[in-house]
């Protein structure tokens, strides 16, 4: 079962086209990035799936509903624009959040009490949210975003000005959230995050959809580097499939044709040199982000 269809999905600012017929399908507990840059049309899209904003044309299917706005309740969402009521108690703006999303004071209290030791704020409780360092508040917002057990989790650049600690909370709760069985949407620039922790990942730039699938599909889909340690002569490392050779000696970097077997084109060099050694290198999401979105940009 997919947790979010998009079919066609078209949106306009006036003339400005910002999501320009977009399809692609989030899996049931997958960790999904929405990678582009900044103005791509990455919140859009999310603002649609969470029916704050509506499609001009095409069609919407969340949690298996294609009227988006009846399954809100199920949805956690946290946007790009953070902010807690600074002179509310931490526990009390969790508890708020969970009746917001239709739960009973008791209940949001108790899950309240619950997710603040699990995030291990429970001594932080009863203080005023102003008091929290930004850290600590991003626990809290995130919590606020969790209270009601929902089934899809979207983020809006969560790393967004976190520091290296911060970063790596967030990125663990994403995780343990993925662990738990929930389906997580995250929107992000920052391409060695999403490496890090995406099953599959869509790349968007200008409102088009660039590229979308599972992260390793979508590594496959480009040229990546052999290194070998190797003896024999270099003009045998020449082979089809293999776009250029950078010869250092007893090592070189080979350039491998995008699409090419590359357990064949091993098999190969072993025919033709003694290979020593071997490393395959893909190409980060960061290479590919930078390719991909500057070629559409030409």
């Amino acid at each position: 079962m997919n947790s979010i269809e998009l079919t066609s999905v078209n949106k306009f600012f006036g003339e400005h086209h910002a999501v320009s017929d977009m399809s692609f399908e989030v899996p049931e507990g997958a960790v999904y990035g929405f990678l582009g840059p900044n103005g791509a049309g990455k919140t859009s899209t999310i603002r649609m799936i969470m029916s704050i904003l509506y499609p001009d044309s095409g069609t919407l299917k969340v949690l298996g509903d294609d009227q988006p706005e009846r399954v809100k309740d199920r949805l956690g969402y946290l946007p790009e624009e953070k902010g807690l009521y600074k002179k509310m108690k931490v526990k009390e703006i969790i508890t708020y959040f969970g009746t917001l999303k239709g739960m009973s004071r008791r209940d949001a209290a108790a899950e309240a009490d619950k997710l603040l030791v699990r995030f291990g704020l429970e001594d932080a409780a009863s203080k005023r949210c102003e008091e929290m360092s930004k850290g600590m508040g991003q626990k809290v917002q995130i919590i606020s975003t969790l209270i009601h057990d929902p089934a899809l989790v979207i983020l809006d650049e969560p790393f967004s000005g976190l520091d290296p600690i911060n970063v790596e909370l967030v990125r663990d709760i994403i995780l343990d959230l993925k662990h738990d069985g929930k389906t997580v949407i995250f929107s992000t620039h920052i391409m060695e995050q999403a490496e890090q922790i995406c099953d599959s990942i869509l790349l968007i730039n200008k409102g088009v959809k660039l590229l979308d699938g599972k992260v390793a599909e979508v590594k496959g889909q480009f040229s990546s580097t052999l290194l070998v340690d190797y003896d024999g002569d270099p003009a045998n490392l020449n082979r089809p499939g293999i776009v250029r050779v950078n010869n250092m000696g007893n090592s070189a970097e080979l350039s491998v044709e995008e699409g090419a077997d590359t357990q064949a084109l091993l098999r190969e060099l072993m025919d033709a040199v003694k290979l020593n050694s071997f490393t395959l290198k893909e190409p980060s999401l960061h290479e590919i982000f930078v390719r991909t979105v500057g070629e559409s940009d030409t």
